[in-house]
């Protein structure tokens, strides 16, 4: 309807500056001259409105899915082959996932701050108590009995905090909470790609679910019912990834190998033995050394104060110990050695390197589980690319291509070595 009004106008305008012409041309030469030059802006300004009007509507069907949201409801048809109502869907994940993405950075500070203040807080309380026990043993006197009862206060009241602390060990829950916060965005990038750059379809669609879900129980918020358990009896990687699935082509050549080779698929059979034999490996035996440190620790903080809590009862003053107060030293020594174990414990944040190294071996299980499922399927054709599944491997194992393929050729050797550079 623009169009036809603009063609009117357009029209009108060139009789109008037509019969000014015939008139004006009598008269002078000058209007003569000039009457071109209004004719030709007139008429060359209508053309461009119009082809701007007609470059501002014409967008990105993906982009006018969304800028117009009306439209999904109203239409049923595919614009360009893709389907809106999948965009949609994608949409909406994409929204839940930048949230959870914010939830999880918000709570991993918070609880990495809750390590920090507790441990200046009962560090704090312990060294208080164990100067109140030392000044005990030296008094005389009324004040004694009220300086043990302090000391034995506090020696408690940090034993009960220790108790609380290293069952819920606050910088593994930090560090669980980045670990989810960047695979969150991981997951909040791709979807973005296949908005872009891709053909969304509901097999899109139920991965994402999966993946969320799979994140969700992987690395919960609450603390209660659903905590991760902080002492397991064996070591097992990370997983926060659902079932590997076969991948869906949209269009089958069987003349095209998709990318793959032999030779290539020798390559990745090697690079996954060498991740499960050196890196999960290495990394699973480390993180059973962290779990052993950990246990230890968690349970000698708590035996200490209350070890001291019981010294500090038992103090007596300078005049009745007569030189020997076993008591007045186990709550100055006990309470001492309980500020060092706490210092190791949660100042070296032995529960965040404890679970860095469960999500490293993790990545690696990740790793083959990708490439087996790759290798699984006999049709070439609802594999991955080749060449870009291997320069995705090359990337996330921190190596170049070149530096790949010749450690798939290295790892029968004597010295073989680890497939990650990046840890």
């Amino acid at each position: 309807m623009a169009t036809l009004q603009a063609s009117s106008f357009l029209r009108s305008s060139c009789t109008n500056a037509n019969s000014s012409s015939s008139s004006r041309r009598r008269t002078t030469i000058t209007a003569k001259i000039n009457i071109p030059n209004i004719r030709t802006n007139k008429t060359s300004q209508l053309p461009m409105l119009i082809s701007d009007q007609h470059e501002q509507f014409t967008i990105n069907p993906i982009e006018e899915l969304v800028l117009s949201p009306s439209r999904i409801l109203i239409h049923d048809t595919n614009v360009d082959g893709l389907d809106p109502l999948v965009i949609e869907k994608l949409y909406v994940i994409k929204e839940a996932v930048a949230d959870r993405v914010e939830m999880h950075r918000n709570i991993g500070e918070q609880r990495s701050q809750w390590n920090s203040m507790l441990l200046t807080s009962i560090n704090g309380i312990t060294l208080a108590a164990a100067t109140m026990a030392g000044i005990a043993a030296t008094s005389s006197g009324d004040s004694v009995l009220g300086l043990k009862m302090s000391s034995t206060m506090m020696y408690l009241a940090a034993t009960g905090m220790l108790t609380i602390i290293n069952t819920i060990q606050p910088s593994q829950l930090a560090e669980e909470q980045r670990n989810a916060t960047r695979l969150f965005q991981d997951l909040h990038n791709q979807i973005e790609t296949t908005l872009s750059i891709g053909h969304p379809s509901s097999i899109d669609v139920k991965e994402a679910m999966e993946r969320v879900l799979a994140l969700d129980k992987a690395y919960p918020l609450p603390l209660l019912g659903v905590m991760l358990e902080k002492f397991p009896s064996s070591v097992e990687p990370a997983v926060w990834w659902p079932q590997q699935r076969r991948k869906q082509t949209k269009s089958v050549n069987n003349n095209n190998w998709n990318g793959w080779n032999s030779k290539l698929e020798e390559e990745m059979k090697e690079i996954m033995g060498v991740l499960g034999r050196k890196d999960q490996e290495e990394y699973i035996s480390l993180g059973k050394k962290a779990l052993k440190l950990n246990k230890f620790l968690a349970m000698s903080g708590p035996l200490l104060t209350g070890l001291a809590a019981i010294g500090s009862m038992f103090i007596e003053s300078d005049s009745a110990s007569h030189g020997s107060n076993w008591a007045a030293m186990l709550g100055i020594v006990g309470g001492a050695l309980a500020s060092v174990v706490n210092t190791i414990e949660h100042g070296g944040q032995v529960g965040m390197v404890f679970e860095m190294y469960r999500s490293n071996a993790g990545f690696f299980e990740y790793m083959k589980e990708s490439i087996e499922s790759n290798l699984m399927e006999t049709e070439t054709e609802r594999r991955e690319n080749g060449e870009v599944f291997e320069m995705k491997v090359a990337l996330k194992l921190g190596r170049s291509l070149s530096d790949l393929r010749n450690l798939a050729s290295s790892s029968s050797s004597l010295k073989e070595e680890f497939a990650s550079k990046l840890f």
